[in-house]
Protein backbone atom coordinates (compact mmCIF):
# COMPACT_ATOMS: atom_id res chain seq x y z
CA UNK A 1 0.00 0.00 0.00
CA UNK A 2 1.20 3.35 -0.40
CA UNK A 3 2.63 5.89 2.24
CA UNK A 4 2.37 9.02 0.13
CA UNK A 5 0.11 10.73 -1.85
CA UNK A 6 0.74 13.89 -4.34
CA UNK A 7 -1.17 17.11 -4.19
CA UNK A 8 -0.30 19.53 -7.24
CA UNK A 9 -2.07 22.38 -6.29
CA UNK A 10 -0.89 24.42 -9.17
CA UNK A 11 -3.69 25.33 -12.18
CA UNK A 12 -5.02 22.27 -14.20
CA UNK A 13 -3.64 20.14 -11.36
CA UNK A 14 -4.82 17.43 -9.23
CA UNK A 15 -6.50 19.15 -6.42
CA UNK A 16 -8.22 22.11 -9.20
CA UNK A 17 -9.47 18.45 -11.04
CA UNK A 18 -11.01 16.74 -8.00
CA UNK A 19 -12.23 20.15 -7.01
CA UNK A 20 -14.46 20.45 -10.50
CA UNK A 21 -16.06 17.15 -9.28
CA UNK A 22 -17.18 18.57 -6.19
CA UNK A 23 -14.58 16.44 -4.23
CA UNK A 24 -12.21 17.77 -2.09
CA UNK A 25 -8.49 16.46 -0.70
CA UNK A 26 -10.03 15.08 2.35
CA UNK A 27 -12.86 13.32 0.39
CA UNK A 28 -10.16 11.41 -1.54
CA UNK A 29 -7.63 10.77 1.21
CA UNK A 30 -10.90 9.21 3.00
CA UNK A 31 -11.22 6.46 0.52
CA UNK A 32 -7.56 6.30 -0.34
CA UNK A 33 -7.12 5.53 3.64
CA UNK A 34 -10.17 3.01 3.81
CA UNK A 35 -9.21 1.33 0.43
CA UNK A 36 -9.20 -2.63 0.95
CA UNK A 37 -6.90 -2.30 -2.45
CA UNK A 38 -7.25 -1.52 -5.73
CA UNK A 39 -9.02 -2.25 -9.29
CA UNK A 40 -7.97 -1.23 -12.58
CA UNK A 41 -10.15 1.72 -14.25
CA UNK A 42 -12.28 0.09 -17.46
CA UNK A 43 -11.97 4.01 -19.25
CA UNK A 44 -8.35 4.42 -18.40
CA UNK A 45 -6.80 1.47 -17.24
CA UNK A 46 -5.08 3.31 -14.25
CA UNK A 47 -5.63 1.47 -11.16
CA UNK A 48 -8.36 2.74 -8.95
CA UNK A 49 -10.47 2.39 -5.88
CA UNK A 50 -14.07 2.97 -4.73
CA UNK A 51 -15.47 4.13 -1.17
CA UNK A 52 -17.40 6.10 0.39
CA UNK A 53 -16.61 9.78 1.60
CA UNK A 54 -17.37 11.37 5.05
CA UNK A 55 -20.66 12.88 3.72
CA UNK A 56 -21.80 9.28 2.23
CA UNK A 57 -20.74 9.52 -1.72
CA UNK A 58 -19.65 6.90 -3.02
CA UNK A 59 -16.61 7.87 -5.41
CA UNK A 60 -13.78 6.50 -7.65
CA UNK A 61 -9.94 7.47 -7.34
CA UNK A 62 -7.91 6.81 -10.51
CA UNK A 63 -4.32 7.27 -9.96
CA UNK A 64 -0.80 7.29 -11.30
CA UNK A 65 1.19 4.65 -9.20
CA UNK A 66 4.67 6.79 -9.12
CA UNK A 67 6.50 3.96 -7.23
CA UNK A 68 6.26 0.96 -4.20
CA UNK A 69 4.93 3.81 -2.08
CA UNK A 70 3.78 6.88 -3.78
CA UNK A 71 0.89 7.48 -5.88
CA UNK A 72 -0.73 10.52 -7.64
CA UNK A 73 -4.70 11.20 -7.63
CA UNK A 74 -5.57 11.64 -11.28
CA UNK A 75 -9.33 12.15 -11.33
CA UNK A 76 -12.03 11.82 -8.78
CA UNK A 77 -15.79 11.65 -9.42
CA UNK A 78 -18.83 10.41 -7.58
CA UNK A 79 -20.57 6.57 -9.08
CA UNK A 80 -23.31 4.53 -8.65
CA UNK A 81 -22.70 1.76 -5.71
CA UNK A 82 -21.96 -1.31 -7.01
CA UNK A 83 -23.53 -4.37 -6.15
CA UNK A 84 -21.39 -6.52 -3.85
Amino acid sequence: MWQQIIWNDEPDGNVEHIEEHGLSVDDVEHVLAGSRGDEVSRSSGLPCVFGNTPDGRHIIVVFERIDQDTIYPVTAYEVPERGE
